[in-house]
């Protein structure tokens, strides 16, 4: 008993939640930390540890879930797990490590648990902006949360809408830089001297417009993390300033000699297909090679389909209005492509709950709300297709008839950059040339 005493005392020791457990799974202590977090457990009802966290009758791998304790028990060392626990805030996201204890014979005696809640996955309910279950997302937190404990730097792949920024968020609040800057730039749309004022920072004078001294982004994240999202919208010019600022982490602000350095994690993330960009000539492979130091790839809502239901309620709970969707409505959703992922169900939500009479989405209110989705697209479409090659712009006599070849070519591209916005592919595809000759076009 002493040696469980002392083992239970042990436990304040750490920071994070903590128990200890016997080899058949009973809790036999646990620190303040744990209970501050979850509550108090009964020791003297000798409660067991799939009973408490998961209100199981039997042990997590007899219930379909991956069990610490007994790849602990198996392997003789630390063994981690992702789990969801029931806890006084409903369901959490809590990264476990059981960790093997042994008897002076090298017997193997107890288990201290360690349990740390999942930021941005768990607490309160309008706490909580990552949501869900299913395998692919329980894969990816899990990934996530490893590679976060390190200073690995990241890159996040998926498509548009999956929550490519959330997941950058959480690997910073798990990371030892957590108590440092979490700065984000979003290159998508910028210019090629904005881009560099808003890394580098600017010198007074250095252009137009530059009235003060300012410090760029990556001074800001120094010691922190820097997110770069939608690095594959950079230009060529500027990923080649980018490459020298990872590799070397200085830099000089625009209109400035003065070398100056900084010290941040990078995460970049991109819904485009960076090795497709790099055959085309249009990302550089050696920058490819230093951000893909660790991929992980997000997976979109047509992949995690099992997910719709808690992230459906967890939207309607975050509106405050008490609607409640019904299940045959959670079918209509289930059928729908979802180009736009969780952004674009969370439209489909908010325009329902407007369309609605009753505080019950009903499967005729959700088709009616995809409809109207569906209808304000196809006409801006028919709209475009009038006018895409009315082409060329006529001047005010309604003729084109004066313009060189050079400035019909010039207002052709400028009508599909204006349509299309900084989409390269589709701009591509519509005037059926590759990428590279695109940004050659653009360029010039």
């Amino acid at each position: 008993m002493n040696k469980i005493k002392q083992l239970g005392q042990m436990l304040n020791g750490y920071e994070s939640p903590a128990i200890l457990v016997s080899k058949d799974y009973e809790i036999i202590a646990t620190n303040k930390n744990y209970e501050d977090q979850f509550g108090e457990v009964d020791i003297a009802s000798k409660p067991t540890c799939f009973a408490v966290s998961h209100g199981y009758d039997k042990p997590c791998d007899q219930a379909g879930e991956d069990c610490p304790l007994r790849a602990a028990s198996a392997s003789g060392k630390k063994e981690k797990v992702l789990h969801i626990h029931q806890t006084p805030n409903g369901r959490e996201h809590v990264d476990v490590e059981m960790i093997p204890i042994f008897d002076d014979e090298q017997n193997l005696s107890f288990f201290i648990e360690l349990l740390t809640p999942v930021p941005l996955a768990s607490g309160a309910s309008e706490n909580k902006k990552i949501v869900g279950n299913s395998r692919a997302f329980k894969q990816l937190l899990g990934t996530a949360n490893r590679v976060a404990k390190t200073d690995v730097d990241v890159l996040l792949l998926g498509e548009s809408g999956t929550g490519k920024e959330l997941i950058s968020n959480l690997i910073h609040m798990r990371s030892g830089r957590n108590k440092k800057p979490f700065v984000t730039l979003e290159c998508s749309g910028l210019s090629e001297t904005l881009i560099e004022s808003e890394l580098f920072g600017h010198k007074k004078g250095a252009f137009t417009g530059a009235h003060n001294d300012k410090k760029g982004i990556v001074e800001h994240a120094d010691k922190g993390t820097l997110f770069l999202d939608e690095i594959g919208d950079v230009s060529l010019d500027t990923q080649v300033k980018l490459l020298r600022l990872i590799e070397s982490k200085t830099f000089r602000r625009v209109g400035e000699s003065e070398m100056r350095t900084t010290d941040f994690r990078l995460i970049c993330a991109t819904h485009r297909n960076l090795e497709e960009m790099v055959k085309a000539g249009t990302f550089r492979l050696d920058l490819y090679h230093r951000i893909n130091v660790f991929p992980i790839y997000i997976p979109s809502l047509s992949e995690r389909l099992d997910d719709l239901p808690d992230l459906v309620e967890h939207m309607l709970q975050a509106s405050g209005n008490h609607f409640h969707i019904t299940a045959s409505a959670i079918e209509v959703l289930a059928r729908h492509r979802f180009s736009g992922n969780i952004r674009e169900l969370r439209n489909i939500i908010t325009r329902a709950q407007v369309l609605c009479d009753t505080n019950v989405l009903d499967e005729k209110v959700i088709q009616d709300a995809l409809s109207l989705g569906s209808h304000v697209s196809q006409a801006l479409a028919a709209q475009s297709n009038d006018a895409q090659f009315n082409g060329v712009q006529s001047d005010d006599t309604g003729s084109n008839t004066d313009m060189t070849l050079q400035e019909l070519e010039s207002s052709y591209w400028q009508n599909l950059v204006e349509k299309y916005g900084n989409d390269k592919e589709k701009i591509a595809e519509k005037a059926g040339v590759s990428l590279r000759t695109l940004y050659r076009k653009l360029e010039k």
